[in-house]
């Protein structure tokens, strides 16, 4: 079967915007193709620092023919409905269509479209310039002579070459005849730019990607990863060292380089008493090079490990030496930041939090430190960490973001702070609080066990979420410009990894109504006591009482429970027990939702668990029927003197049963004991099983049969104190 070879060369292609770019030549060529009847049995894209390139395998040379039969208007229809129709089907009048007549729906009109079957080549020459002008890059530019003409060309950086070729492997395959803004598809590309700048003629992806290897271009930009990594690990190991490992820096390195070579720098050893993450950070951020460590221990080495694009005829030492001169300046300047940074105390940089906006509607950062602050004692005092260590950490937690350092390096923030609060002597869990309070930034990110940590993580990612909410700037589809979806994930991993209680409409609907404008309060009424308690409530209120709880509040609990279902489906949990605990009132304390759809998903794994689900889903279908056939709910209480007096023996022994089970699952899920609550519930199997099969629901006397309903909604009420059950399958 032929293949196609497709490579678009150009000036440069940023590391970030390869796989993407890769990922979508792949999916626009082969969805173009199918889309058009061409099916194929592989493809593989490739980038590289100048090139993207695609493989696919097994094209047929040639489209099958397709005959569609389309329906179209009744005979007699508008004639705004015939046009469209002979439009749509390509059919200049009525007389190339037939007419039809259906014995129900009479005649209609039906046209037999026939296509041959078309050349692939002819296809690919179709698509491919199309695919070119609007690939989808992040950011592209136009250049040259064409620029000025309206419709050029718009790429990543100027485009260069472009070899399409399609053919069998046993025959010379042909060029794909097509052009792009002058640019002609052909064989020719050009390997590496100093190193093998010739031309190079290619006319099958077999013979593609060694003739690059041997013009000293790695196509594959996984295979320069492991080149990479396993020369820096061997250099490394024979230095005595250790190779600290950054899949996020390899990424980009192995997309800055198509023949790498890796080389090993050195710095002067004083440079070893900065902090260890602000030489990775420097040597990161400025040379794009890896830190290494000394063998068998966690400090740092007074080396690193750098990668070039060349096979220099001296080794490498020019490369080498000017990048040693490069870190060596940098590293200058981290230590100057770093001994300035510590004349100075934490405490007395936060004055400068007060004039750094944080948001135009939610103030500076230090009022933001002062909410902060506020709910961190609250929480501290529920998860029981200690209230004023918990202060002292959310009031030092954002100093840092004043620091030279962290002004240098934002992606120190915290860590560095905690460096410093060390340095001034502050309490071992203020320092891992500062250090921690970001975290976690993912999900795998390592999450804060220090209970005061835990306070001001909590702390700082509920006010952000809370202040969002109260202006209205929250995520929608694909847009989070704020985290907050991952703020909300922090929140949700600190809370159950830690086992943490935490009622979140106590904590988030109060902060939410702090950062309302001045003079709205909400306040919470008891409407048990009568109307003339509620009415001495009322009038005893202040006149700027909101009494009226805010739907954005609502909206923002409801985000929590929409991100607990994303984290507990990927925990592996079914999606129909979590919407049937959430389906429950007032679930807002994450841990105990995950502990009950964890005793429900035992539960119904059993015997007793999966025969009540199916009793109750008869109960409830039957429920469904009568009260739609009869116009009202059965939703009072089985009379019991009806079921003592008339009832059958099975129907007196569900009742008891029912007032039972009830009654012991709700004293167990209100001790937060859910596996006694589905205990209580597994009695109900047998009385369930025994019911349906020897009491007639739909009894001739009227009082019985409703009684009976009523009995079954009994059941459905039952299951209610632990999860609705509607919502689970099966």
């Amino acid at each position: 079967m032929p293949d196609l070879l497709l490579e678009l060369r150009s000036e440069e292609i940023p590391a970030r915007m390869q796989r993407r770019a890769a990922e979508d030549l792949r999916k626009l060529v082969t969805d173009a193709l199918v889309e058009r009847g061409f099916l194929y049995e592989g493809a593989k894209a490739f980038a590289t620092p100048r090139r993207l390139a695609l493989h696919v395998a097994g094209l047929p040379p040639r489209g099958e023919a397709v005959r569609e039969e389309r329906r179209g208007p009744r005979v007699g229809a508008p004639e705004a409905a015939v046009q469209g129709f002979l439009k749509g089907a390509g059919l200049a009048s009525l007389d190339q269509a037939t007419t039809v007549t259906d014995p129900k729906k009479g005649a209609f009109y039906l046209a037999v479209i026939e296509r041959p079957g078309r050349e692939t080549l002819d296809v690919l020459a179709e698509i491919l310039p199309q695919i070119i002008r609007s690939f989808p890059w992040p950011k592209s530019m136009r250049w040259g002579g064409a620029s000025a003409q309206p419709g050029s060309l718009r790429w990543v950086r100027p485009l260069q070459s472009i070899v399409a070729t399609f053919g069998p492997e046993t025959e010379t395959p042909e060029v794909v005849p097509f052009s792009v803004d002058g640019i002609a598809a052909g064989t020719l590309t050009y390997g590496h730019r100093f190193l093998a700048p010739g031309a190079i003629e290619v006319r099958r992806f077999d013979d593609y990607g060694p003739s690059l290897e041997r013009a000293k271009v790695v196509l594959d930009a996984d295979r320069r990863k492991d080149i990479i990594l396993h020369d820096a690990r061997d250099l490394a190991f024979a230095r005595g060292l250790e190779l600290v490992e950054d899949e996020g820096l390899l990424e980009e390195v192995a997309g800055l380089v198509e023949w790498p070579v890796v080389l090993m720098g050195s710095f002067d050893e004083s440079f070893l008493d900065i902090p260890a993450e602000a030489i990775r950070a420097t040597i990161r951020a400025n040379q794009k090079c890896f830190v290494l460590r000394k063998g068998g221990s966690d400090a740092l080495a007074p080396a690193f490990i750098l990668v070039s694009n060349l096979e220099a005829s001296d080794g490498g030492a020019a490369i080498t030496a000017g990048n040693e001169r490069v870190v060596s300046a940098r590293l200058s300047d981290a230590k100057f930041f770093w001994d300035t940074d510590r004349a100075v105390s934490l405490e007395s940089r936060l004055p400068k939090l007060d004039s750094i906006v944080f948001h135009e509607k939610l103030g500076t950062q230090g009022e933001r430190v002062q909410r902060i602050a506020a709910l961190a004692r609250e929480l501290a005092g529920s998860i029981g960490a200690d209230i004023g260590l918990a202060d002292r950490a959310a009031r030092l937690a954002k100093a840092d973001l004043v620091t030279e350092m962290v002004g240098e390096f934002p992606e120190l923030q915290g860590l560095m702070g905690s460096r410093y609060a060390a340095l001034q002597g502050e309490h071992p869990s203020v320092c891992a609080a500062i250090g921690d309070h970001y975290k976690p930034l993912g999900p795998s990110d390592r999450v804060p066990t220090d209970p005061v940590a835990i306070a001001v993580a909590l702390a700082d990612k509920l006010i952000s979420l809370a202040g969002f909410w109260s202006i209205d700037e929250t995520p929608t589809g694909s847009k989070d410009p704020y985290a907050l979806r991952r703020a909300a994930l922090g929140v949700i991993r600190l809370i159950l990894e830690n086992e943490v209680r935490l009622s979140l409409s106590d904590v988030v609907l109060p902060e939410a109504f702090d950062l309302q404008p001045a003079g709205r309060r909400v306040v919470e009424l008891d409407l048990s006591g009568g109307l003339e308690r509620v009415q001495a409530a009322l009038e005893a209120l202040p006149p700027d009482t909101d009494l009226f709880a805010d739907p954005r509040v609502q909206d923002l609990l409801t985000f929590f429970a929409d991100r607990l279902k994303v984290y507990l489906r990927d925990q592996g949990a079914r999606h129909d027990l979590i919407d049937a605990v959430f389906a429950l009132p007032d679930q807002d304390d994450l841990l105990m939702v995950v502990r009950r759809v964890e005793a429900l998903g035992r539960f119904l794994d059993t015997d007793d668990g999966r025969n009540l689900l199916a009793g109750y889903k008869r109960a409830a279908n039957i429920l469904r029927i009568e009260e739609k056939k009869d116009g009202r709910v059965y939703d009072a209480e089985p009379d019991a003197a009806l079921i003592a007096s008339a009832g059958e023996p099975e129907e007196r022994a569900l009742a008891d049963a029912l007032a039972s089970a009830r009654t012991s699952a709700s004293l167990a899920v209100a001790a937060e004991d859910f596996e006694g609550a589905m205990r209580a519930l597994s009695t109900l199997r047998a009385p369930v099983d025994a019911f349906f099969d020897k009491v007639t629901v739909n009894a001739a006397d009227p009082a019985l049969r409703a009684n009976r309903l009523a009995l079954l909604n009994a059941l459905r009420a039952a299951t209610r104190e632990v999860a609705e059950f509607s919502k689970i399958e099966g």
